[in-house]
């Protein structure tokens, strides 16, 4: 089994889906990574030779942020968004969307599933009054 960043790959993946499982790693990056490498994508995880799994072990721990580190720079990106009182800063400290979204509609989630038509999401009493 590899494991790259304290993060175990699954063995029966093929190795350009399984550097996925790498927060901070997408599809992209894997296969940019992989053909830096010269690895062939179509290899699973078990399959890799142990010369070259530490060859992209060494690529992606030194060139590449990737889960505790890259976490930490998010955390403190929006820590510094909300220090500045940034309108993106005021809506993540509010917990609402970000990014423009709509909130009339669309997220209940967001807002603690609030519900202000009448009616809606009211249950039936079986007794009557």
């Amino acid at each position: 089994m590899l494991r790259i960043a304290s993060v175990n790959l699954p063995d029966n993946k093929r190795i350009e889906i399984a550097l996925t499982y790498l927060y901070g790693i997408g599809r992209p990056t894997s296969r940019k990574i992989l053909e830096s490498l010269s690895i062939n994508l179509d290899t699973r995880t078990k399959d890799l030779s142990e010369k070259d799994a530490n060859r992209l072990r060494e690529t992606i721990e030194k060139s590449h942020r990737i889960e505790g580190e890259l976490r930490h720079q998010v955390k403190m990106n929006i820590k510094r968004l909300k220090e500045i009182g940034s309108y993106r800063g005021v809506r993540h400290a509010k917990s609402l969307p970000v990014r423009g979204q709509r909130t009339k509609t669309n997220t209940r989630t967001v807002r603690g599933n609030v519900r202000k038509t009448m009616g809606s999401g009211r249950k039936k009493s079986d007794a009557k009054t």
